[in-house]
Parts: structure tokens; sequence; C-alpha cells
């Protein structure tokens, strides 16, 4: 009998998702009987046109991604189901060689900033713990975070905001040094998150992958960063396993990921005090029109 086909898209690939991609790459996934297509979600397409199509059993998200639809009365949409990070991923990545970093000195220097929903509401509500005036930094929209280190590669910005392995590749290659981590400033929080239909989740398939992510989920927590790495190591491709490693290491040591991954109420209200902070969302999300739990 062939396996299972498991479609899982996700709307940002790095290290900070270590734990869906060591469910893949280690080889949980496999055990269970599946075989997988791990995708970025297509530019232009619509993830709940994709859901409704069947053309996508499970993707990465964030319960703020479910925010959005809410607000235009739209109710019809895949819910949360296993959490992935508790902590901000993002790092501030400097330019080698300067003095020991504060958070006031992005204030009169130039930050190419993640301009998507979330990293930019996290980035605004880490600025504000810290007391640094946004209104005095040079924002820089370059792009997504490719064309964000390719524009620092090539000298512009003083500061970059990006999730792990791209601000620890940029040190190996001696053109940046990382110097602040959100996670430390933000408290814990409902940042990404497992997303699938209500259908799906009714299904022993939905048992099996949970089965499956509970393992790769522990297995990120549990063993040393290296050796993570080194299975991971064909999903990004150009990035040496060196580079990975740290990055998993830092996220290891930030307590990005916890062994339990309900999607708490109390984190769940603190994104969305967050978001309201930001100014993103003016109203507030119920948490059970959003988040499930099939554990």
């Amino acid at each position: 009998m062939p396996n299972d086909q498991l479609r899982i898209m996700v709307y940002r690939h790095s290290v900070f998702y270590s734990p869906l991609i060591a469910t893949i790459a280690g080889g949980f996934l496999k055990d269970e009987g599946f075989d997988s297509t791990y995708f970025p979600k297509p530019a232009q397409r619509n993830q709940y046109e994709m859901f409704r199509a069947g053309e996508v059993d499970v993707m990465q998200a964030a319960v703020s991604t479910s925010w959005d639809p809410l607000s235009k009365g739209i109710r019809d949409i895949p819910v949360h189901f296993a959490q992935i990070n508790q902590h901000d991923g993002f790092f501030i990545t400097g330019r080698p060689g300067r003095a020991p970093f504060r958070w006031k000195d992005l204030e009169g220097a130039t930050l190419l900033a993640d301009h998507a929903q979330q990293p930019f509401a996290m980035l605004k509500y880490a600025l504000h713990q810290k007391n640094v005036d946004l209104s005095r930094i040079h924002l820089v929209n370059a792009g997504g975070p490719d064309g964000m280190e390719k524009a620092f590669r090539e000298g512009q910005g003083d500061y970059v905001h990006l999730q792990g392995p791209a601000p620890q590749q940029l040190e190996k290659d001696g053109i940046g040094q990382v110097v602040a981590a959100n996670g430390e400033v933000i408290p814990p929080v409902a940042f990404s998150s497992l997303m699938a239909t209500r259908e799906f989740l009714s299904t022993d398939r939905a048992q099996a992958f949970m089965r499956a992510y509970l393992r790769g989920l522990r297995f990120v927590i549990e063993s040393d960063a290296r050796e993570i790495a080194e299975i991971e190591a064909t999903f990004f491709p150009g990035v040496s396993v060196e580079a990975i490693a740290a990055a998993i290491s830092r996220y290891q040591q930030l307590g990005t990921w916890r062994s339990d991954p309900r999607i708490t109420r109390e984190q769940y209200e603190t994104a969305m005090d967050i978001f309201v902070f930001a100014n993103v969302f003016k109203a507030r999300y119920v948490y059970e029109d959003v988040v499930v739990s099939i554990i």
C-alpha cells in the first residue's frame, strides 16, 4: 500500500518552525504512514480557497491570520489546533564591530524591518517595551525576508530584522552581528500555529499527524542543535549547518518551543493585546472561534 499523502503549506520558511520541519525531516510522519508535500503559500492564492478546494491539509500560520476574516464576518475558516512557537522569533542584526548594542541605538538608525502584519506588530510592541521611539527610526521596507537579507548584504541599512537562520548566516559570513532577540523582550505569546479544517481534525489522519508532530516537537526541544541542523539541512540549501545549528541553539535557549503544543487562552489574549496595541485591530476575537485542541 502506498503511503497517505499529506499536504503541508507554510506562510514562512525558517528554522523558527523547526518542530514542523523536523516532523517531516526526522521521519516521524513516515512512521505514521504519511508521505508529505511541504510548500510555501503561493503569493497570489487565498489560503481559505485552497482549503475549500482540498489543496492543503495542514497549514503553518498564526492565530492572528484568522482575525482578518473574522473582522469581515467570515466564519467558515480553518481553526488552529497546535502551537509551534511561544516567543517572537525575529533577531535584530547590526553591522559587525560596533559598540555593545542598546535598543535606543535604533533611534536615528536605518532598520530594514519586516513589514508583514504580525512581524511588524510584534516589532512595534518590542520597541515600546524598550522605550524606543518608533518615529525616530528610519524604517525601510525591502520586501520579504530574501529581499531584506539581500539588501543588507549589499550594504543597505544599519540593522535588519529577520528570523533564523538568515541572521546567523550573515554573522558567519562576517556581514552582520546578531545584537538582540525580540523573543527576550516580548512575553510568551501565541506566535505561530498549525491550522486545519474542523473536518480534517475529526479524522484518524489528524490524530496520526498529531502523534508525529509531538515527536518532532520534543525532538527539537531535547536534542543537540547540531543533530537537528544536520537532519534539517536539506530544507535550507545555501545555508551552512553551523548557521542552522546556531539559530536552533538560540531558539532553544529562548524557550521558543514548549512540549505541550496546546494554544493557551493566556497566550492567545497576549497576542490579541499586541495587535490592539499596534492598531492592527480594534475589536477582540473570541478564543473558541479560532482555537481547538485535539490532544
